[in-house]
């Protein structure tokens, strides 16, 4: 019954968003602007931390997707896996495990917005270099999933033959491709929010007992009250949503004023992407989106002085290379067309501007950053 509940529950809110959005099919495919996203709940750190305490975006962020195929996927996935974490650990406990593994990963999810740690491949993975908005229930998906892989290695020796299959290692496939789906997706993929799920999921299951008949009504009770509060929780944080509906949309349309830890962690992200990009037209001569790329990092703000003169020299530079590149014909003769060779002196600009920059982040990140230097 739960698993329905939660379908519509997830269903009623996209519903109300896409009303915010204009009831546009264009607002279903594309993703929601910010102001909608923030006003419904998604989980922004800037706005759970202070001045603006709004901690209930931890509970929030699990019911609001980004569009159509975000909500359809997630849909899906809950009507594939809740109905077995349902039938063997009963509504109760299901309940339980879907607010406190939903709320993990949004936990995950605000730990890991480190700048100056998501600078290797390995590093965006696990960390963002924006604050920008996260929501969905995948965090609650995994959850349920690592609830199903423990449970299946658990009570391995209880189970009928198909059950073993299904659960226990049988799950580490679809944790797999999911964790590399997430890999290639960095950057996208909020895969610390997956993880966090994922891993509270496994814990809860490892100290929590399945449905058997004959359970004791002491402890169904118990888990009746623990549903109870889970469900309050989620009520109390959506009233609060909707009491603080119109200033969250005003504080999206102007998170740079009112927050210069915002404001650092998307200046930095948007450099992030645009010595990626001028890294490509120097090394693969690849001119496509510089003009987006380079209109993003000119349009977000700077925290200080000395990032905007970073900030201009690197659009120099790319400018530079691009230029360069477009200019430069293809060689003579019939071999095989490789691109002429840029000036060395590019490539040295760039590497003495990525010292600079980061000489500047290491600083910045203990001055803007809350908790940066635990």
């Amino acid at each position: 019954m739960f698993t329905i509940v939660l379908l519509v529950s997830n269903l009623f809110v996209f519903m109300l968003m896409w009303h915010s959005a204009g009831l546009t099919s264009q607002s279903l495919w594309q993703p929601f602007t910010e102001p909608v996203l923030v006003a419904y709940g998604a989980k922004m750190n800037y706005l759970i931390d202070a001045p603006y305490y709004q901690w209930w975006r931890f509970i929030t962020a699990m019911f609001i997707h980004v569009n159509l195929p975000h909500l359809l996927v997630n849909m899906y996935s809950l009507w594939v896996v809740g109905p077995y974490v349902e039938k063997l650990y009963g509504s109760a406990k299901f309940t339980v495990f879907w607010v406190l593994t939903g709320i993990a990963g949004v936990v995950a999810s605000y730990l890991t917005v480190r700048p100056n740690l998501a600078t290797s491949s390995l590093g965006r993975f696990l960390f963002k270099n924006m604050d920008v908005p996260s929501a969905g229930a995948s965090g609650a998906l995994f959850g349920l999933v690592g609830v199903l892989f423990v449970f299946g290695i658990k009570f391995r020796r209880e189970l009928p033959e198909g059950f073993k299959r299904a659960f226990g290692t049988g799950m580490l496939p679809i944790i797999i491709i999911n964790l590399f789906i997430g890999y290639v997706g960095r950057g996208i993929i909020d895969n610390a929010a997956h993880l966090g799920g994922l891993l509270s999921g496994a814990a809860l299951a490892t100290v929590v007992q399945y449905r058997r008949p004959g359970t004791r009504r002491g402890i169904t009770t118990a888990w009746r009250v623990l549903q109870a509060l889970a469900l309050g929780l989620v009520v109390v944080g959506f009233y609060e949503t909707t009491r603080t509906f119109s200033s969250s949309q005003q504080l999206a349309l102007q998170p740079a004023v009112t927050d210069p830890a915002h404001t650092f962690t998307m200046y930095v992200g948007a450099m992030e992407e645009l010595e990626q990009k001028t890294r490509a037209v120097i090394d693969e001569r690849d001119l496509q989106d510089v003009g987006l790329v380079s209109q993003r990092a000119v349009q977000v703000t700077a925290p200080d002085a000395r990032a905007v003169e970073l900030r201009n020299r690197l659009l120099v530079i790319l400018s530079t290379a691009a230029n360069a590149v477009a200019s430069a014909g293809p060689p003579a003769g019939d071999g095989p067309r490789r691109p002429a060779p840029l000036d060395p002196q590019i490539n040295e600009e760039l590497q003495q501007w990525h010292n600079e920059y980061q000489e500047w982040l290491n600083q910045a990140v203990q001055q803007y950053t809350p908790g940066s230097s635990k």
